[in-house]
């Protein structure tokens, strides 16, 4: 039969067949030995064909066939032996949770997030979480971003997870929806998940005081059916967000200001560094394009992973 993969654990999985039960599926042999360059060959998402069976009055299901995916959303993995991992796939849109402090959210780490999302046609939404800590230097940094984000197209939405600000604006928009929630450790995935629905009550953490890091509360990927009418895919916090696949004269296209001007550059070929008579380099000069965009731009194009940690909110 085929399912949804609601879970993965790395060598286990929890499939929804079409009848609403759930499985514990381990991947035929073939599959985890596939060529495919990803940690995970199986994924929160994935449509899936399996088959039962039965030991020790146990029933288990074991997966035999991936279906294409229409989309997926990937990072560089940490292990060095493999090129990617999948986060989650066949998503209709990513909701990433930002934070101006406890933790720091970086401009850096959402450019690499949207440009990936963008590259695999996938909607972004921009959630920033803890509005209710804001102090009056916090809020303006908060307008700040939030209007560079805007008038590039991205919705960007205010929210206190916490205290139930606005989570009705982003059931609204989730709604007939699959939705992948990510940010880093301790932005409150969690806690938003659960004030969209109480019954599922989330495990939880607070920050540490220490390093101002969240802890990972969330081990693995794991889909929840959500009381509204939509779904949503939790996601392990993420410090970095690393870029793959993605050729030197592809990458401004992933960034909406910068493809919108490239037609007017002197050279077809341009990748908007050294070239004279650049229009996304005067549109820089002039203020059109955000220069901590432009910076994000050039880290990427030259290669640097980065410390994705290490920049902030003072080149606006």
């Amino acid at each position: 039969m085929t399912g949804t993969v609601y879970k993965s654990t790395g060598s286990w999985y929890v499939v929804k067949s079409p009848a609403g039960e759930f499985f514990n599926c381990r991947a035929k042999g073939r599959l985890r030995l596939s060529n495919f360059k990803s940690t995970n060959p199986i994924a929160v998402g994935d449509h899936v064909d399996f088959e039962l069976e039965v030991k020790n009055a146990q029933t288990t299901g074991v997966i035999t066939y991936i279906h294409d995916r229409r989309n997926y959303i990937v990072r560089k993995s940490v292990n060095l032996s493999k090129q990617t991992h999948i986060i989650a796939s066949n998503i209709d849109q990513a909701l990433l949770i930002i934070t101006i402090n406890n933790p720091l959210t970086t401009t850096s780490f959402i450019d690499r997030f949207l440009i990936t999302a963008e590259a695999y046609h996938i909607q972004s939404v921009l959630l920033f979480n803890k509005i209710d800590t804001y102090d009056a230097a916090t809020k303006a940094q908060a307008v700040l971003l939030q209007d560079r984000y805007r008038k590039i197209g991205y919705q960007c939405l205010e929210i206190s997870a916490k205290n139930r600000i606005n989570i009705d604006a982003v059931k609204d928009q989730m709604k007939q929806k699959v939705s992948m929630i990510s940010g880093h450790s301790g932005v409150g995935k969690s806690t938003l998940v659960n004030a969209l629905d109480a019954d599922l009550n989330l495990r939880t953490a607070a920050i540490s005081d220490q390093h101002q890091q969240g802890q990972h509360t969330t081990t693995f990927a794991e889909m929840f059916d959500l009381k509204f009418g939509a779904q949503i895919i939790d996601t392990p916090g993420i410090r970095g967000f690393g870029i793959v696949d993605m050729e030197p004269e592809e990458i401004g296209d992933y960034f909406p200001e910068i493809l919108n001007l490239k037609q007017d550059c002197k050279f077809n070929n341009c990748l908007h560094k050294d070239e004279p008579q650049c229009a996304v380099k005067a549109a820089v000069e002039c203020g059109d394009i955000a220069d901590f965009r432009y910076h994000s731009y050039l880290q990427i194009l030259e290669g640097d992973q980065g410390n994705y940690r290490s920049d902030n909110y003072t080149d606006f």
